[in-house]
């Protein structure tokens, strides 16, 4: 594990059954950048992420923070070094915006350590951070969709976790959201250094917010780099199977794909 590196995954395997997921994948992700994972259906992005949250056992392998192996560390140990955001989280409907938000602060919690003042200010800055502090007392089924995954964001922040790993964020949300929410996990990353592992479809949303770009395929890593190395034409080819037109973006330098056929 390099200095550099918040989470070093060492030749990971992990299968459901006869079914391999990833095979002998091996990825450093840097400490106070923004990681994106990509690739085709059924590569292995989400299941990569629940691995590194121990969500999922692997078969082979280890997951390595500072403090050592991830299957060594107790669940609340653990849970304050790496927050996730799972695909398409749930709460009831009649639950407000600040119950949900305070769930954040459970690794933090103890018989002998109630809720306390720190606790009350995490909070705070986790409402204040994603813009949510007036919708404290709605009702999550009050919400529209991009309110709601700013809330389910901020649980997230009031973790207060060196890492925040969030599995396709912008999923289900329309053009307007998607930016809103990415640029905020942007200012999350630029602000307070928070490393971030983020699923994304969308190779354009990718390019633009990625410091760095995984592409994975078949449970392994395909490629990794600065956006600007991997999308080219015959990567694109190589991954996606698809044919495409790669053109820099007049507005932000980032690469930008046009999707032509399939192969």
């Amino acid at each position: 594990m390099t200095d550099k590196a918040a989470i070093a995954v060492d030749t990971l395997s992990l299968g459901y059954g006869s079914t391999t997921i990833l095979d002998a994948l091996s990825l450093d992700i840097p400490r106070g950048k923004i990681t994106v994972l990509a690739g085709p259906n059924g590569c292995g992005k989400s299941t990569l992420l629940r691995a590194i949250r121990r969500l999922h056992k692997p078969s082979g392998g280890r997951i390595l923070l500072e403090e050592g192996d991830i299957a060594q560390l107790g669940e609340r140990l653990l849970a304050r070094q790496i927050g996730l955001l799972a695909q398409s989280p749930s709460a009831p409907d009649d639950m407000t915006v600040e119950e949900l938000v305070r769930l954040g602060r459970y690794p933090h919690q103890t018989m002998l350590r109630p809720w306390s003042l720190a606790d009350t200010e995490a909070l705070e800055r986790a409402m204040a951070g994603t813009g949510v502090s007036h919708l404290r007392h709605r009702h999550l089924g009050s919400l529209s969709g991009g309110q709601l995954q700013r809330v389910w964001i901020a649980m997230v922040l009031a973790q207060e976790t060196d890492i925040v790993c969030l599995d396709e964020p912008v999923n289900h949300l329309d053009m307007s959201h998607q930016l809103d929410c990415l640029d905020l996990v942007r200012q999350l990353n630029s602000d307070h250094g928070r490393t971030v592992v983020l699923v994304l479809h969308d190779l354009n949303l990718a390019a633009r917010y990625a410091d760095q770009l995984v592409f994975l395929r078949n449970g392994v890593v395909a490629a990794s780099g600065r956006p600007e190395e991997l999308m080219t034409e015959a990567l694109i080819a190589q991954v996606f199977d698809v044919d495409a037109m790669v053109i820099t973006d007049p507005a932000y330098g980032r690469p930008l794909c046009i999707p032509l056929r399939t192969r």
